[in-house]
């Protein structure tokens, strides 16, 4: 059981290089950035494999929370080598451990946030269940369905498209809220909140 003073560990799931940067694969990376900024640090290289910022989330005092924001710099597919080096480094429950990705069964936007389950076929959390177990938080941020015949791959592998780009900083805005209520909160609150 994880007590209320463990860190908690944000894993941003994507690709690294700059040729991947605007994929929707790379959602997770998206979010990350953005509660990296709301924390006021900088990623640094780890030797995990990943790109670390450490920080407090939450209200300043009680309530704010000890917290690691990763990106890691294996590819999706090798996410849980990092992920379980840095939860064995910051000595990370893995009930308090977030993976934040695209998730392909739900609409452009919404989120779902859930502790365990399935893959669902995706095969960042693939690798970080082989290596952890099932037993921690992710937010699912959605993508929606390929066009037409596109296969999957070729899909997540595409930036948003300009329409999507209209609106994407205010959802990864809301899914980055949703990663603070998740861990300052609660699943719960969380979920009551944004699983929309």
């Amino acid at each position: 059981m994880a007590d209320a003073d463990s860190p908690w560990l944000v894993m941003g799931l994507g690709n690294p290089g700059a040729e991947y940067a605007g994929n929707r694969h790379n959602v997770g990376f998206m979010v990350a950035d953005l509660l990296a900024e709301r924390m006021g640090g900088r990623f640094k290289a780890h030797k995990a494999r990943a790109q670390v910022v450490e920080g407090r989330l939450g209200a300043p005092g009680l309530s704010s929370r000890r917290v690691v924001v990763a990106k890691p710099l294996s590819f999706m597919n090798l996410s849980g080598g990092p992920t379980t080096a840095l939860r064995d480094f910051f000595k990370v429950p893995v009930a308090h451990v977030v993976a934040v990705h695209d998730e392909l069964d739900i609409d452009f936007g919404a989120l779902r946030l859930k502790l365990g389950g399935g893959d669902n076929g995706h095969n960042g959390l693939k690798s970080i269940t082989k290596s952890l177990g099932a037993d921690y938080h992710r937010v699912r941020f959605g993508i929606g369905r390929p066009p037409g015949r596109m296969p999957v791959a070729d899909f997540v592998l595409k930036d948003f498209s300009s329409v999507e780009r209209r609106e994407l900083d205010y959802f990864v805005d809301r899914a980055a809220d949703a990663v603070e209520t998740l861990i300052v909160d609660g699943l719960e609150r969380a979920q009551g909140t944004y699983n929309s």
